[in-house]
This record gives structure tokens, sequence and C-alpha cells, in this order.
């Protein structure tokens, strides 16, 4: 309910932003970051070691401009970027294009984006003479990334009230030959009122990825986060992050072992397509008005977004499942029990979560596979709070044509309406045995007629002019096998079955 109400999505991509990517993707794309991760710790979950790849500190120990070879920024207002916003995003001062609304000198005081000197990027939206200014970083024409964790540290500013629309997401690298919503969009951080479509506000957060099919209402369910004990989002730095893997997105709020949110391909809707095993690009941005941010009639000294840090980090390879010899199948085609084979994966404990996938070589048939996580039931988690989580597979085959297969050979068709004349002809002569005269020569005349009935339709079906059979359109007969894909958090691969990190066939025998 909650996310259908947009109905062209918070990214809808005019002409000139996509050829500003397209120019910005050719000329930009080996310009590296001038910050590494130097004095960056590695990250330890569970059993995985996460090292960080990309690092933006905003370290910067006066008042300073962000990095503008790490960052492009969006401008203007482009008639409200799809959403009815009503801000003007500007740069920082002296941006190339920034509009004239946007500040022209370094100053906190003014400007809508700079490093704060203590640590932090701010992102601070203004009303300037009733028109409201902000901005809208990104990271696309300069870097693409490519699986990994991504994770901000952020103060969000207060949404209590309608006006403002703070988010940190992920749109498809391929967006200026893909246009949204094909080239996907994943959203880490999206944050609104409570008042508008009962947003998470301060106490909670939403994460939604939009696809091909899912447009602007997004993958269903979407990831809805809250926070206990008292925490908020506006008082405080959270860590907002995606665990992104070869089919598998988990979403998390500080602690990366306790993600609320997974997506995987077996989420989608029947035709759509998963565009998440391919790069895409960082933004982070406030919002002003529009769609989510709604009304901005009290909105007055608004507090910033303000960013500790944004980094990606790479994962240790993770040891893979050992997916052992689970039941055969055994099933007449077209049943619906005894159709399944359920098996425990050997996880090893703090290894994150797996995602299973299967196929089947059986003709005119299916497979699926389900587990009883309670987050997500197409995975499995290496570190369930109980018992060790199963995983069951499900074949859906095609019941065969009623009639045995005798009755569909072309011979037998052949003969059918003989033996039929045959046998009604000689019931007939029986008959007329019994009567006599005219009566007699009645059915005699019949008999004959239904044997002559019966040598033509033999002439009719003979040769290469003969009707084909109805087609058995079931399942054959036969061996055949179910094959069960597993992906860690660890892959890194195009996600497909052969890039797999563990697979085991199941065989099928179906009668």
């Amino acid at each position: 309910m909650v996310m259908i109400r947009w109905s062209n999505s918070r990214f809808v991509f005019r002409s000139g932003f996509l050829l500003a990517i397209a120019f910005l993707s050719l000329t930009g794309a080996q310009r590296t970051s001038a910050q590494g991760c130097t004095g960056v710790s590695n990250s330890t979950a569970g059993a995985i070691t996460w090292t960080p790849q990309w690092c933006q500190e905003f370290n910067a120990t006066t008042v300073s401009p962000p990095d503008t070879t790490v960052w492009n920024f969006d401008l203007g207002n482009n008639n409200g970027w799809g959403n009815n916003e009503v801000e003007v995003y500007c740069g920082p001062p002296g941006y190339v294009g920034n509009p004239q609304q946007c500040p022209t000198m370094l100053n906190s005081s003014i400007d809508t984006v700079y490093l704060d000197g203590g640590g932090h990027l701010v992102i601070q939206p203004r009303n300037i003479s009733g028109k409201w200014i902000s901005t809208r970083m990104l990271t696309g024409g300069i870097k693409n990334f490519l699986f990994g964790r991504i994770e901000a540290s952020l103060q969000l500013p207060d949404t209590t009230n309608q006006g403002l629309w703070p988010a940190f997401w992920s749109l498809g690298s391929n967006i200026a030959t893909v246009p949204w919503p094909a080239c996907g969009e994943a959203d880490i951080m999206e944050v609104w009122s409570p008042s508008v479509f009962g947003g998470p506000g301060p106490a909670g957060n939403r994460s939604t990825l939009h696809t091909t099919l899912t447009d602007g209402s997004g993958v269903q369910p979407n990831g809805s986060f809250s926070f206990t004990s008292g925490a908020a989002n506006n008082t405080a730095f959270h860590s907002y992050g995606v665990i992104w893997s070869a089919n598998m997105q988990q979403y998390y709020i500080d602690n990366p072992l306790q993600p609320y949110y997974i997506a995987t391909p077996s989420d989608l809707k029947p035709g759509d397509t998963w565009p998440f095993n391919l790069p895409f690009f960082l933004l982070m941005n406030v919002a002003v008005g529009g769609t989510l941010g709604g009304s901005t009639a009290n909105l007055a000294n608004p507090q910033p977004l303000m960013a500790d840090y944004v980094r990606q980090y790479s994962a240790s390879t993770v040891t893979k499942p050992t997916l052992g010899n689970p039941p055969s199948i055994t099933l007449k085609a077209g049943a619906t029990t005894g159709n399944s084979s359920a098996f425990i994966p050997g996880l090893t404990s703090g290894t994150g979560f797996v995602y299973f996938s299967c196929s089947t070589n059986a003709p005119k048939a299916s497979c699926s596979v389900a587990t009883n996580d309670p987050l997500n039931t197409h995975v499995v988690n290496s570190s369930p709070v109980g018992a060790a989580e199963t995983a069951t597979v499900t074949v859906a085959t095609t019941a065969n044509s009623i009639l045995p297969p005798f009755f569909l050979e072309p011979r037998t068709r052949i003969w059918i309406p003989m033996t039929i004349a045959v046998l009604l002809a000689l019931l007939i002569v029986a008959i007329a045995l019994r009567a006599q005269g005219r009566v007699r020569r009645q059915l005699c005349g019949i008999a004959a007629v239904l044997v002559l009935a019966g040598v033509v339709a033999i002439a009719g079906c003979g040769g290469s002019s003969m009707t084909p059979p109805p087609s058995n359109n079931g399942t054959p007969p036969g061996s055949y096998s179910v094959t069960v894909y597993a992906f860690t958090e660890s892959n890194a691969s195009d996600g497909t079955n052969a890039n797999a990190d563990a697979h085991v066939d199941i065989p099928l025998t179906v009668n």
C-alpha cells in the first residue's frame, strides 16, 4: 500500500540527464577517487571479513566543497524530477552549470552541500526568497559499483512533519540505454513523513527495489525497518547498508548480521527480470516536497542530512555449502502430492544467507525452492535462531491425456472405425436373421453401408493425408533430474546457474 502510490517513481529521467550521464560515462569513467581507504579497518561480521575497497570519509579539517573527482551533481528542477518536487538542485559553489539560485561562495551558512570540517558531509535544504534549493549528488559517470557491501553512516533531517524526502540509493549504470525502471533501482535509505502514505518518519526506514514490471511500486513487499528503544534516524548516526551479491540483496541498519529485508529473483513476478547482477552507481539527496515529501507549508529551518562516510567493502570467500543427497522424487505426471524433496543444507555458521534456485530437464515441467526462513522463503540462514533451516524443492509437471497411448497410435486410429462398423454390421445381421421379408433386406442393406463406411474411413485415414493424432501434452514418463543451485553472499558472478557456489542433482521419475 505504502509504495503503490508511487505512480512514476522518485526518479524519472529526462533526456538532458540521460545525455549528461552518457557523456560523463565516456569522459569520466577512468577518474578515480582522490581519497582511498587508508586508515579504514576491515569489518568482521560473523565468519566473513569485509575489506574496504572504496571510501569517502569526508575528513576535511576546514569547511570545504565535496570532491568533484568523486561526485557529480544533478542540477535544477527539471519539472519536479517526475515527482512534483519543488527544490532546485545545486552543486557546490562554482560547479559548472549551477542554476542562478545556487550560492556562488563557499559558506556553510548558505551552501546546500559542503564538508563541515568536523568529519561530515552536509546536505542542507534552504529556502531562499521563497524558493527551495537542495543537493543531489551521484557517482554516475565517475564510479560504478558491482556487488559487495555498500554502507553509509547517516544522520537524517527530521521528517516528523511533511516537506523533506532524504534518500541514499542506486541506479543501474546502463540507464542511458536501458531506461528506468528496466535498468533497476535499489533504495537503501528512503524516509518521509508518516502523514504521507504512512512514511517511516524519524522512527524507521524504507528499502525498495524497482524492476521492469514492479515499476514505481517496487518489489512487494518492500523492506520496512523500525528503530527500537527510542532510537531515531534524526538524533544519531546510523549505518544504512546493503549486502549485494549475485541474485541476492540484503538490507540492514547498524548490524550486517541482522538484515531486515532480503530480495532475490524468486521474489519477482513471472516475466520480470532481475537487473541487479550488473553495475550500479550511488546517489544521495534531500528532495523537498513532491509525491512523498508532501506539503512544504510548515517546513522551516530544516535539519540537514549529514554523512560520516560512504563505503564499499568486498567479502572474503565464503565456505561453499554442502547439499548432500536430497531424496529423489517419483510421481505421476500432473500429481500435486509426493512431488517434493526436502533437505537441510550444510552451511558454515556465520557465513550469512544463501539463496537457492532450481531447474529441471523434464519436459513441460518446472520447479521451485521454498525455505522456512522467516525473512525470505528463498534463502537459508547459516546462523538461524533455533534449528537449522530446511530447503524444499517442489516439481510441477503436466498431466498427460486421459486416453492410453494405444488409442493415439495411427494404425489404431485407422482400424477403430472399421472394427466398430463391422461389429455394428454383425449385430444388425443377427437381428435381420430373426426378421422376415422386407425388414430383413433393409437391415442387410444397413449392414452393407456400415462396412462400406469403415472401408472409406480406412482409405481416408491412410497415407500422408492422415490427420495427425491429438497431441499428448503432458510430461512424458521417464527419468529426469532437478538441479538445485546455491549462491552465497560472496558470489560475484553474473548470477547464472553455471556460476553457482554449489549444486546438487535430485533424481526425478515421472510415471
